[in-house]
């Protein structure tokens, strides 16, 4: 693992969001680091997927400041971030691919529409190839969303996200809907790709197994699973949890603190583990 630099990837500087004088986000404040992995938990409506895609620039807060990688973008124009999107890989819920593309066209879609990529023509096919090999889905070039199941549109739509080699990668709900073998096979490849890639790492889930397995389990490369990471043994991506209720953050921590919480609506979050 790298040492994570001293410019945030990602910081929330007193952040508020409201909709139709709604909030959505309430004094939010946190930073994100190089080659860190953040575990996003909330009940629905907590403000999680608010929160990406302010990070995003999806959505502009009416007060505070949102940073990435070291540029404030509630001062960007649309054009302006092109240029910080292209360094960003995104994982929608429900995988959102496009359902008249097939999965080859799905996946080259960020490498010919992001000009801030520039990627030559000639290599969209064989990143296309790696990023869906990645992903085991190296047989369903031609094939259209509809033609796959849940757990193989959401692989899918990972490749999507990884094909520009991103150096942040937010997950919203990666494992949302799936039965708990293809929830722990779309874990499996978010934690390779973190592995491998290095790259910051921002995944909403409402799963405390999912975070569990993001902050204790690494990818074995030779065995193709995954394995405990276990103290003295291997570097992991150090990963901090952070709770949203009614759009406010209401803890950031270690998952050591996180369990040694006494505050009920934190504590279901990590006794409720299946």
């Amino acid at each position: 693992m790298r040492e994570g630099s001293q410019t945030p990837v990602v910081q929330f500087e007193h952040v508020d969001v409201s909709f139709d004088g709604e909030p959505a986000l309430i004094d939010v404040s946190f930073e994100a680091r190089e080659g860190e992995s953040y575990v996003i938990l909330g009940a629905a409506g907590s403000g999680k997927t608010v929160l990406l895609k302010t990070a995003m620039g999806l959505v502009q807060p009416q007060s505070g400041t949102v940073s990435v990688f070291g540029k404030d973008i509630t001062k960007l124009r649309e054009r302006e971030l092109f240029q910080i999107r292209s360094r960003i890989g995104m994982l929608f819920q429900e995988s959102a691919l496009f359902d008249s593309m097939t999965i080859e066209e799905n996946v080259a879609y960020p490498l010919q529409n992001q000009k801030a990529i520039q990627c030559p023509a000639g290599e969209v096919l064989p990143r296309v190839k790696q990023a869906l090999e990645f992903v085991e889905l190296a047989g369903t070039l031609e094939k259209m969303p509809a033609e796959l199941s849940g757990g193989m549109r959401r692989r899918a739509a990972i490749a999507r996200a990884v094909v520009t080699e991103p150096a942040l990668q937010m997950y919203d709900s990666p494992t949302a809907g799936l039965d708990p073998i293809a929830a722990h096979t779309i874990m499996a490849l978010l934690i390779k790709e973190r592995d491998e890639s290095q790259a910051t790492t921002l995944m909403v889930t409402h799963r405390y197994q999912d975070g569990n397995l993001m902050a204790n389990f690494r990818y074995n490369s030779q065995q193709g699973t995954l394995e405990p990471a276990r103290a003295g043994a291997v570097e992991i991506a150090r990963t901090t949890f952070l709770v949203m209720r009614e759009g406010r953050l209401i803890f950031e921590g270690g998952q050591d603190e996180l369990e040694r919480s006494n505050d009920p609506y934190i504590s279901k979050f990590y006794k409720q583990r299946v």
